[in-house]
């Protein structure tokens, strides 16, 4: 019997010298590894290419074609991110109904971190120089002062940590916004922000848009308080085709960062959470209290 790796994946198939047959076990271990999907990889060489890597390749260009006709819709304003396999997954998970509190928490954390990272490039930098422990010169950037963010409560304060863990001092305010179970009007019970707001950039946290009338209203709050909309980045993880566009319909020079746009989305999200931001919610208002002035 003699090994041999077949080339771009690494496994280990034995084939039969000439004097040899494949007994049963053989036959059923071959088909098994046959059957097996392969993971798609970004390669330059040659690529072993399966029924199941054509159905997803087939349905990838699909999602591209209808994501690059909302943005020509939509406009530049829309910003997608990136999508990978590594995006897909996290996706998959927290849409699955069968996923655990535990998982769930875990691959929405995950999946928030990206959008956050990324709507950071979407702040202004300037170009700064440094000394190095060397002693050598080095060209970088650095944030300009003046970012802060809010979250929409309570699902979007499931997205706060994620923002601290990239800025550790960054301010950021909250609004709790809730809908008429009739009208689905959108009412304002309560909002905090920095004094300073109307002169910083904000990240606005919302994590599913359905039908965007809470980011609206949210908005609205916000431009009332002397905020222009172009100073305002909304990060999203999931959105709809109708919630994008009536956001960006109410407020053309707003931009939407989100990780996907589909018909159906996820508004089990705040659910799944609700306990862990209750937690947070109640450690918030102790701290806040804790630095009230005695009356």
């Amino acid at each position: 019997m003699e090994t041999y790796f077949e080339s771009g994946i690494g496994t280990e198939i034995k084939m039969p010298c000439q004097n040899q047959q494949l007994n049963n076990n053989d036959r059923q271990e071959h088909a098994a590894m046959s059957s097996t999907k392969q993971v798609r990889f970004a390669s330059c060489g040659n690529s072993v290419l399966t029924e199941s890597n054509r159905d997803a390749e087939v349905a990838e260009t699909c999602e591209n074609v209808f994501n690059s006709e909302l943005q020509r819709q939509i406009g530049s304003q829309l910003k997608l991110l990136p999508l990978n396999d590594q995006i897909r997954e996290l996706q998959t998970i927290i849409r699955d109904k069968s996923t655990s509190r535990g998982d769930f928490v875990f691959c929405a954390d995950r999946l928030i971190r990206l959008v956050v990272e990324e709507g950071l490039n979407q702040l202004p930098y300037s170009e700064c120089t440094v000394t190095t422990p060397t002693g050598h010169k080095y060209d970088g950037v650095k944030f300009e002062k003046g970012n802060c963010g809010v979250s929409i409560m309570r699902s979007g304060e499931a997205m706060e940590q994620g923002l601290r863990d990239c800025c550790r001092s960054i301010r950021i305010g909250k609004i709790l916004i809730q809908s008429d179970e009739d009208t689905q009007k959108a009412k304002v019970y309560y909002a905090k922000f920095p004094p300073d707001i109307s002169r910083r950039k904000v990240l606005l946290m919302y994590p599913i848009l359905s039908t965007g009338n809470t980011v609206i209203e949210a908005v609205r709050v916000l431009t009332e308080h002397g905020l222009q909309p172009k100073h305002i980045i909304l990060l999203s993880l999931f959105s709809t085709p109708h919630g994008a566009k009536s956001i960006i319909q109410e407020f053309p020079e707003i931009t939407i960062l989100t990780t996907e746009v589909h018909p159906v989305a996820p508004t089990h999200f705040g659910q799944r959470v609700s306990l862990r931001m209750e937690c947070i919610i109640f450690v918030w208002e102790e701290e806040s209290s804790s630095h009230m002035p005695a009356c």
